[in-house]
């Protein structure tokens, strides 16, 4: 039997590796956007940066979210900053106006122009789709929906998290990471690690022994049962189905879904910065974004264990992937799956590997 080694070094530190990715999987994939409160109201507007671009999202006044370039095509001045809300969007160089839906409006003296009409411009959009109240985008105006990515997902999300319409943000958490967005993907994606290192996610959230991965599509689908009620950390009786365990639907390449035992939605979504840094969002939802005391304990439980953990395990792993002595050794796949199997971290690396060598996103 041929043994499968870990992708090589370069994958994770290649500034030229990254750059193909920026080009290719990280503007030819969907990636999240903001929350649907986040721009609630005709007029809120909402900026990001994705891939090495500067994007915002806009509500307009007929409810439908978009999302442009962030840049006036007159002579490409950024046109917002932030989060707010606007009747119109204004260039803040010469004044150049657009409607909600990216149609000129007006500008300064354009009427002195001859042949210029208003109609031929608009700003660059940008494919945008609403998932279970997250906003998506994907650069690549030809992508597949995310239903072809990811199928059933929406469905089965749906199942786990019923009151879904009624959640937004209680807790936001930024967490800068010195390390490749592809490290933090994988360290995500496998619970080889978790036993020694997660003790207590491993002891009072999940029962490590029935924990699995299997790809779904374009997902990394987590399933595992809540560990015994007397042990968990926290109550998880929620009149939901589902309610006694954990499942996670990672989504290719940078955000994943998580419901916790008691049906508590949570997520996680990278954004690459460059080949040696990821900054991850940690987001926890409530209903009506309203105080939660079992979803902010369990929030604070989570970054002052599994996620501090994390940040050391990753930061040592990118700088042992800069070490000559480092040799990709083989990935611990079990026929069976299981806890204890890289299994998850094969499909995935396969995924990586592609959208390098093979230019492929999907």
């Amino acid at each position: 039997m041929t043994l499968t080694r870990s992708l090589a070094a370069k994958y994770y530190t290649d500034p030229q590796v990254f750059e193909i990715e920026r080009t290719g999987v990280l503007s030819q994939t969907w990636q999240f956007a903001c929350h649907v409160s986040d721009i609630a109201n005709p007029g809120d507007y909402h900026a990001f940066d994705l891939a090495g671009e500067s994007l915002f999202c806009v509500r307009g006044r007929d409810g439908v979210i978009r999302t442009f370039y962030n840049v006036c095509q007159h002579r490409a001045h950024q046109l917002v900053q932030g989060s707010g809300n606007t009747r119109v969007v204004v260039c803040p160089y010469h004044a150049w106006t657009y409607e909600l839906t990216g149609q000129m409006r007006a500008g300064p003296n354009v009427k002195s122009v001859e042949g210029f009409n208003t109609a031929d411009i608009c700003l660059t959009g940008v494919r945008t789709e609403e998932f279970l109240g997250f906003v998506f985008v994907n650069l690549d105006p030809n992508a597949k929906p995310m239903e072809d990515w990811f199928p059933n997902a929406r469905a089965e999300l749906e199942q786990w998290v019923p009151n879904w319409a009624a959640l937004k943000p209680l807790e936001w958490v930024e967490i800068p990471e010195r390390c490749n967005w592809k490290v933090s993907v994988e360290n995500y994606s496998e619970c080889y690690h978790c036993s020694l290192n997660h003790p207590t996610f491993a002891t009072g959230v999940v029962k490590p022994e029935t924990y699995d991965i299997q790809p779904e599509g374009k997902i990394l689908r987590h399933r595992t049962e809540c560990q015994n009620l007397d042990a968990m950390t926290y109550d998880i009786h929620s009149g939901f189905d589902h309610w006694n365990e954990y499942s996670s639907w990672f989504l290719w390449p940078m955000f994943s879904f998580q419901v916790y035992p008691g049906n508590v939605l949570n997520t996680y979504h990278w954004r690459a910065i460059d080949a040696d840094h990821v900054v991850v969002w940690r987001g926890w939802y409530s209903v009506d974004g309203a105080e939660s005391e079992t979803v902010r304990k369990l929030a604070i439980q989570d970054r002052e264990t599994t996620v501090e953990e994390d940040i050391h395990l990753v930061e040592s792993v990118q700088r042992g992937l800069k070490s000559r002595g480092y040799v990709p050794g083989p990935l611990v796949v079990d026929p069976k799956c299981g806890v204890n199997s890289e299994h998850s971290i094969l499909h995935l690396q396969r995924w990586m590997r592609d959208a390098v060598d093979g230019g492929a996103a999907q």
